[in-house]
């Protein structure tokens, strides 16, 4: 079976809204190799509705030059909506039919792992669901103070730590499952 994982970059108070305004003074090439090694297990990406708008708008005009852009153009994307009707970009189909049976189908399918990057509406529904496998979070020593926090309005849902790394600019590299698999 697949695993759905999810990344954030997130800040000492749980911000993971607008990541470009605080997060870059803390990027480096050994963070680059953690995202990378990311993006090397996975062969699909799920996204929320806004999220694959905004890349949508971005991303198939963006040179080839950046490894992101190749990666994210050429990958099969998969966006979970009620609302989108459709989807021009390059490799994605959209899922809107009853969320849990969607995912649980993906999952089933062959192939190696569904990233997730952003779109914390949607990973929210995944913990709710016992649907996320893994949890990468890119813990920022900054206290943003204002923005969307990922785990607001959830439950308690107990997690594990499977590893950890604190990378040289003091940003915590955390790799959670849910405590129960």
């Amino acid at each position: 079976m697949r695993k759905i994982v999810s990344g954030f970059f997130i800040s000492l108070d749980g911000v993971v809204e607008s990541p470009e305004k605080w997060h870059f003074p803390y990027f480096n090439d050994e963070m680059g190799e953690v995202i990378g090694r990311g993006m090397q297990s996975a062969d699909a990406m799920l996204m929320g509705r806004k999220l694959y708008e905004e890349w949508s708008g971005y991303w198939p005009n963006n040179p080839d030059n950046d490894p992101f852009g190749d990666f994210i153009n050429n990958i099969q994307k998969y966006v979970v909506s009620t609302t989108l009707d459709k989807a021009d970009w390059n490799n994605t189909t959209v899922l809107n039919g009853d969320f849990v049976e969607e995912i649980t189908n993906l999952k089933s399918q062959p192939g190696r792992d569904i990233n997730i990057s952003g779109s914390p509406t949607l990973v929210r529904s995944l913990l709710t669901h016992g649907l996320l496998d893994e949890l990468q979070l890119l813990i920022h020593p900054i206290i943003v103070g204002t923005g969307q926090r990922l785990f607001d309005g959830l439950d308690q849902i107990p997690l594990k730590v499977v590893s950890s790394t604190t990378l040289q600019t003091g940003v915590l590299s955390v790799l959670y499952a849910p405590a129960d698999k």
